[in-house]
């Protein structure tokens, strides 16, 4: 696969907010990328020019925002109308090798539709089995966050990043990672076996604390992690926010080894 072959959909509904960035950081980077509203893969009042499959793209991410006011809980309402219009077509999708990025609020949606923490390959999208629920400061977290990359080489959008520690913002009120009551531990262990742990929560110094370096109350600090395939990434911080350092002042920012681990995956299949 060419680099001009490539497609990438950033799917939006309304209260969406985050797609231009994550557009144009594939943009930035020589991809061909658009934003296009979910309504545009199923509904029949969509001008023919305009229509979309799953199928027109090489890869989909799911933005940040507050999709449809975040009514009912955070990605709710976003994930309901996935299940309704487009499961079987996600599912292929994602068994078909090609990635799918949840930042902020498509995490939460990763998590509503199972893909995430994802541990049936067979199943990729299913039964809920975690939740993002409620900051422990109960409410809206908005500033730097220090995270340690974890993963040992699964998850096919950082295998390009070198660095042990990077700096991505957070910007949600519904972040803290919540498994199943009693079987947290469970959780954790089959993650650290699969490699599906990506990124977690740490101080200035590297080290594992509490608020507000870890700005929800997540379980193991856990800031971002992928399903067991590894083509499946969820991250609450916002890596699009950082293509460029313009908290340090310099041309390269941590979230673009995000966008580039991706696309060099792409053109290896």
């Amino acid at each position: 696969m060419q680099k001009e072959d490539l497609k990438i959909a950033v799917i939006r509904i309304e209260g969406t907010n985050c797609e231009e960035e994550t557009v144009m950081a594939f943009r930035n980077l020589g991809v061909f990328s658009e934003a296009v509203h979910l309504k545009q893969f199923y509904s029949d009042m969509i001008r023919d020019s305009e229509q979309r499959s799953l199928t027109d793209y090489n890869c989909i991410v799911f933005p940040g925002g507050f999709s449809a006011g975040d009514y009912v809980r955070a990605g709710a309402v976003f994930s309901a109308r996935i299940k309704s219009v487009l499961r079987d077509d996600l599912r292929d999708f994602i068994n078909s090798g090609y990635p799918v990025l949840g930042i902020c609020n498509g995490f939460q949606i990763l998590a509503e539709l199972g893909a995430l923490p994802g541990f049936d390959e067979d199943k990729p999208v299913g039964k809920q089995e975690m939740a993002l629920g409620i900051n422990d400061s109960n409410r809206f977290e908005c500033r730097p966050s220090l995270l340690k990359h974890e993963n040992r080489g699964k998850c096919v959008f950082t295998k390009a990043l070198e660095k042990e520690i990077v700096m991505f913002p957070v910007a949600h009120a519904e972040g803290k990672v919540i498994f199943p009551a009693g079987k947290e531990e469970d959780y954790i262990d089959r993650l650290r076996k699969n490699d599906q742990i990506v990124f977690r929560y740490v101080d200035a110094g590297g080290n594992y604390a509490g608020y507000p370096w870890n700005p929800n109350g997540s379980i193991y600090n856990i800031a971002g992690l992928c399903n067991v395939r590894g083509n499946v990434l969820g991250l609450m911080p916002h890596p699009e926010r950082v293509f460029f350092d313009y908290y340090r002042k310099n041309e390269i920012g941590d979230g673009r080894t995000i966008f580039e681990s991706v696309i060099e995956y792409l053109l290896s299949l």
